[in-house]
């Protein structure tokens, strides 16, 4: 079987060293380069021709986002960042998928070392999910308050009050939920998501999408109201899940052990869904490795909801929507850019009917 071929670009020789360490180890990819910076990486890049690098997001010479640009509008190809755990590494990261990048890896600040080799199943098992990623080439940066150059969506009126829209996502999915949001119009039902993020990137990503976005975006705080015209974003490290008082939905955001190895875990997000809001919840998957979240949008199926899968051909990552379609969770499966259309005619039509009923 072919190894992936890694580059590796870093300007810390130690970091370099241990990356090229973690790879070698697996028989399943091999180091064949590493660069100290991005004019050396560009030559490598070009005689080598890896399968996917590993780039850090500060670098001298010309910065890791610079180099990213440049790559992903000339060479298209599978990128994992590895970013600083500060906010400034969090902001720079998010910049980097926007770009094209697959995903990252949150470097500790202290302890480089003995930090890195803790992450070592993390870094390869993201290197092969990198390779396998469909690549598109960068698009355009959003820019904030965009969203008024674009035709707003109409107005929903009372249609979203007692309705809640659910997404989970993974690799690939903080673009893929970005776009839905930015989609939705100003009075939406509330959104909560589950994002596959770590601790520390969670709360810079909420701000970006608020933004870029018509309805308010936050990261989630345990025992607020979820409220139309807001999304709640699943904080880094912690689970998510809706609970019901007397009239309102309120989040819960809990501690508690990894589920299908992830915290935050989509399946707790969409079991609390089925559980708590049942017919009235609306129920979305989004790109992502594995199948955190399949089992549990079966359930919410089950209780009456409706839900929405992205296609294959939009996936970066096709597992976890793979997995949603496989147990039966699907409704109907599209087009991520039809998505957000799609959910608001599915209001439209459902108000109209209760509407009709009176």
């Amino acid at each position: 079987m072919a190894k992936t071929r890694v580059v590796v670009v870093d300007d810390s020789a130690l970091v370099r060293s241990l990356l090229a360490e973690i790879i070698n180890r697996e028989a399943d990819m091999q180091c064949i380069g590493s660069a100290a910076d991005p004019l050396v990486a560009r030559e490598m890049i070009r005689e080598l021709n890896p399968d996917v690098i590993t780039l850090d997001v500060e670098m001298p010479r010309m910065d890791g986002i610079d180099f990213l640009s440049r790559l992903m509008r000339l060479r298209p190809m599978p990128v994992l960042m590895v970013s600083t755990l500060t906010e400034r590494g969090a902001e720079v990261t998010l910049r980097a998928l926007e770009l094209g990048a697959i995903d990252f890896v949150a470097k500790p600040k202290v302890g480089v070392s003995d930090g890195l080799r803790s992450l070592g199943r993390d870094i390869t098992e993201k290197i092969r999910i990198a390779a396998r990623a469909t690549v598109r080439r960068a698009a355009p940066a959003p820019v904030e308050g965009a969203t008024a150059a674009r035709a707003a969506p109409a107005s929903l009126g009372r249609l979203s009050t007692e309705k809640i829209v659910f997404i989970g996502a993974s690799t690939g999915g903080t673009e893929a939920t970005r776009e839905v949001l930015a989609n939705l119009p100003h009075d939406a039902p509330a959104v909560m998501i589950t994002q596959h993020m770590p601790p520390g990137f969670t709360r810079s990503y909420a701000t970006r999408l608020d933004g870029l976005c018509r309805i308010h975006v936050k990261e989630a705080e345990d025992g607020e109201r979820v409220l139309p015209g807001h999304a709640y974003i699943a904080p880094g490290g912690l689970h998510l899940s809706v609970e019901r008082s007397g009239a309102n939905y309120l989040a819960r955001v809990r501690d508690g052990e990894p589920v299908n190895r992830h915290k935050p875990s989509v399946e707790v997000l969409f079991k609390s869904a089925a559980r708590v809001v049942g017919p009235n919840a609306l129920a979305i998957m989004l790109t992502g490795m594995g199948a955190d979240g399949a089992t549990a949008m079966k359930e919410m199926r089950d209780a009456g909801s409706y839900n929405l899968v992205q296609d294959e051909a939009s996936c970066v990552v096709f597992g976890m929507p793979r997995e949603a379609i496989a147990a039966g969770a699907a409704h109907e499966v599209l087009p991520l850019a039809q998505i957000a259309p799609k959910l608001i005619e599915r209001l439209r039509s459902t108000g109209a009917l209760s509407h009709n009923r009176v």
